[in-house]
């Protein structure tokens, strides 16, 4: 496999499995985000508990986030390491993206679901609004990522383009090749027939 591949397969992965993480909370999210009505306590309640468990995981659990987290970026600077101007481009927009998606779950979601575990909320930010903003950057996040799916996807039919066009090109330059070829050839044997004459 060639290191271009295997990078963006680093990238891949890591940003599929961010998503899927997103996937999960969405139960929870719908009820405080696109209801139309306020919340029940029990939807709250539900809602509450669901992040003081993702907030009281383990260690190991966020150990392991954060080495997949490192690994899509190990999968950037790879790929950046040596840039053409296609990796330039897609990548560097990639990168962008994955780094607004860290800093937002480091910014928005951690301290959300530390306000959620700890209960409490503040004067301004009540414990409704404090769920609508955690839901609301799961849905930025989700965007965020697809976008470094869509810049991924992009760049590789970029690359199989030009490759066929290059391919194309040089089986033109070849059919040209041989058809000069074959014309020289067909100059040398008049030639030499004349001088026979």
């Amino acid at each position: 496999m060639p290191p271009a591949q295997f990078a963006t397969f680093l990238i891949l992965c890591p940003t599929c499995f961010f998503l899927g993480i997103l996937f999960t909370n969405w139960a929870y999210d719908h009820h405080t985000l696109w209801s139309s009505s306020l919340p029940s306590e029990a939807v709250l309640a539900a809602v509450e508990t669901h992040y003081t468990m993702l907030a009281k995981a383990p260690p190991i659990l966020t150990r392991l986030f954060n080495a997949v987290v490192v690994t899509g970026l190990l999968g950037f600077f790879v790929k950046l390491y040596r840039p053409s101007e296609s990796n330039m481009l897609f990548d560097g927009s990639s990168l962008v993206l994955y780094m607004i998606g860290v800093i937002m779950y480091g910014t928005n979601v951690i301290r959300g679901l530390r306000t959620v575990e700890s209960g409490e909320y503040g004067q301004d930010v009540g414990r409704v609004d404090t769920l609508r903003v955690m839901a609301a950057t799961h849905v930025i996040l989700a965007l965020v990522l697809v976008g470094v799916l869509v810049l991924q996807a992009g760049q590789w039919y970029a690359e199989r383009k030009q490759g066929e066009e290059m391919a194309k090109l040089v089986e033109e330059e070849e059919k040209e090749r041989i058809k000069e070829e074959e014309q020289e050839g067909k100059r040398r044997v008049t030639r030499s027939s004349k001088k026979r004459v």
